[in-house]
C-alpha cells in the first residue's frame, strides 16, 4: 500500500471516528438530566433518568435505545414496561426539569426586590423560591417529583433575596432591620 493510500485511510477513519463520537456525544447531552414525565400505572408525575450512555452508544451506531436508569417509583415498580419512555421520545427537552425550570421563571420578577428573573445564572448565582410559610428553598433542594406543586404554591426569589432571608431566617438575633429614608422621606426598607 502507497503512502497516499495509507493516508486516505487513515484521514477516511479519523473522520469517521469524529462523527461517531460527535453524534454519540450529542445524544449524550439530550438524554441526560432529569426529566418528568406522568406514569402510565399510577397516573401520577414521577421524576427519570434515561441511561444516557446507552443513548449515546446507540446513536453512535445510528439507533437511539432509551432505558431508564432511575424513576422514584423504583424499586416497587423497576419491573414495569417503561411506556413513559415515550413521552421523553416525543419531548426530550421538555420534560427535562431544568427546562421547566427555565420555563416557570421566564418573564417573573423576585417577590421581593422585583429583579428581573429572565437572564439567569445557573452555575454560581441559581434563584431560588419563597414558600407560603416565608421560608426560602433553592430549587435543586426539591423532590424532583414535587416540583409541579412547588412551583404552583412558592414565589420566584433571585439569589440575593434568597441569600438574605436564609441568613435572616437562621440567625434573627444577628439581624437589624435599619429603614432608610427616601429623597421624600418616606421609610424604607
Amino acid at each position: 500500500m502507497s503512502w497516499a493510500t495509507t493516508a486516505i485511510v487513515i484521514a477516511a477513519i479519523a473522520v469517521l471516528a469524529v462523527f461517531l463520537a460527535w453524534t454519540a456525544g450529542r445524544a449524550f447531552v439530550r438524554y441526560r438530566g432529569a426529566r418528568l414525565v406522568e406514569c402510565p400505572e399510577t397516573k401520577e408525575v414521577v421524576a427519570v433518568e434515561v441511561d444516557a450512555a446507552r443513548a449515546a452508544a446507540g446513536a453512535a451506531v445510528g439507533r437511539i435505545d432509551l432505558k431508564l436508569s432511575e424513576c422514584t417509583n423504583w424499586p416497587e415498580r423497576q419491573g414495569c414496561g417503561q411506556e413513559c419512555l415515550r413521552q421523553i421520545e416525543a419531548s426530550p427537552e421538555g420534560c427535562l426539569i431544568r427546562t421547566i425550570v427555565t420555563d416557570w421563571y421566564k418573564g417573573k420578577t423576585c417577590a421581593l426586590c422585583g429583579t428581573s428573573l429572565d437572564a439567569i445564572d445557573w452555575y454560581e448565582r441559581r434563584p431560588a423560591l419563597m414558600g407560603p410559610d416565608g421560608r426560602t428553598v433553592q430549587w435543586p433542594d426539591v423532590p424532583p417529583e414535587r416540583l409541579p406543586q412547588v412551583l404552583a404554591s412558592h414565589s420566584p426569589l433571585c439569589w440575593n433575596c434568597h441569600v438574605a432571608e436564609s441568613f435572616r431566617q437562621q440567625h434573627p438575633e444577628l439581624v437589624v432591620d435599619n429603614p432608610w429614608k427616601t429623597a421624600g422621606g418616606a421609610a424604607r426598607r
